[in-house]
């Protein structure tokens, strides 16, 4: 799987795309000024379509929602706040997320990577579970590395059924964040410490016990360091799912939202496999949260905006979506006062984006 995808997965450079891009913004900003950030936002976007005009069609939030084994450890967050209720909540329009995607324009579906609870149909929600949640990985292994390689390929599956041409993702789950944290601290090498910490002032109890259960799993899984391995190690099936959509966006040519640890981590997980799918990302925050941070600085990445909220459920996402809408508008939208032009550069060739 990895040669295969690594090859179809094209670095966004392209030098004479890039200053074309850059002398089309200028010409903007020499009547209207500078527009700051969103300036080397457009140039991204126009280098991941391709395309001097770049485009974006029916956008794609997908939360991917499973339930990870570490939650028995006594991690998980207060009582009544569920997997499988937070699914449903999503889904009838009861999150602040699922409005601001309405309001915006953005298709929201649920993906059942592995939640505990057997849930009803539901139009919007597709069913991919591959085991009721992963096991603890403090004792084991959270999943196998089959069931790893079949949570990868059911993300792919859904990345390719995908309408549009922008991903947004986000992991929902209880313990998906210490299992995300896990999985970069391994991946880059990081102090695990740094990704569960929320804030300077977090209570010392609670960080204490995080460290005893997550060094617990690193220390039962200290050989491990393959990418797929970790991920198995690990968990979660939403990460692992993410992973696979991931990739097969950016092999589209797809623009991806990564929103929050999980998606992050599965980030990580891609990027082992094909290191150019970061090319076609861009990072936003939904919470405040120094770990969040930090696996920012792995990519050394900056997010589009930062409002300090604490939902970790791709709010973020819906709030970032206008900041790219209107980068790409610089492009495509704002008149010249000339005739439509080229797409691409003269020189450019290939298929449009």
């Amino acid at each position: 799987m990895h040669a295969a995808t690594t090859s179809l997965i094209a670095p966004t450079a392209n030098p004479l795309l890039e200053r074309a891009l850059r002398d089309k913004l200028q010409r903007r900003g020499e009547t209207a000024g500078s527009l700051g950030e969103l300036e080397p936002l457009a140039v991204r976007i126009g280098l991941i379509q391709n395309t001097l005009k770049p485009r974006f069609r029916d956008p794609q939030l997908v939360l991917f929602a499973s339930d990870n084994g570490l939650a028995v450890e006594g991690i998980t967050a207060a009582p009544g706040h569920g997997t499988a209720e937070r699914v449903w909540q999503a889904l009838r329009g009861q999150l602040p997320v699922s409005v601001f995607a309405a309001i915006q324009g953005m298709n929201l579906s649920v993906v059942d990577a592995g939640v505990a609870e057997r849930l009803p149909p539901h139009e919007r929600l597709l069913m991919r579970k591959i085991a009721h949640g992963t096991r603890n990985s403090r004792v084991g292994a959270a999943m196998t590395v089959e069931q790893a390689h079949a949570a990868i390929r059911a993300g792919m599956e859904i990345g390719q059924s995908l309408p549009g041409n922008v991903l947004a993702c986000a992991g929902i789950g209880v313990g998906g964040q210490e299992s995300a944290a896990l999985i970069l601290s391994r991946l880059a090498a990081a102090p695990v410490r740094e990704l569960l910490q929320s804030h300077p002032q977090m209570d010392s109890s609670v960080l204490t016990h995080l460290l005893v259960v997550t060094q617990g799993a690193q220390g039962r899984h200290r050989d491990v360091h393959d990418p797929v391995e970790v991920l198995a190690a690990f968990g979660g099936f939403d990460i692992a799912m993410m992973a696979g959509a991931m990739l097969v966006a950016a092999g589209r040519r797809h623009l991806v939202i990564v929103d929050g640890l999980p998606a992050c981590a599965a980030l990580m997980v891609a990027a082992r496999i094909a290191a150019p799918v970061t090319d076609y990302c861009v990072f936003c925050r939904s919470h405040s949260h120094n770990g969040l941070d930090y696996a920012l600085n792995l990519f050394h990445a900056s997010a589009l905006l930062e409002l300090g909220m604490e939902s970790t459920d791709g709010t973020g996402s819906t709030l970032a979506w206008p900041l790219l809408r209107a980068a790409a508008s610089l492009l495509t939208e704002v008149a010249e006062g000339e005739d439509p032009g080229p797409t691409r550069p003269g020189e450019l060739g290939g298929p449009q984006a």
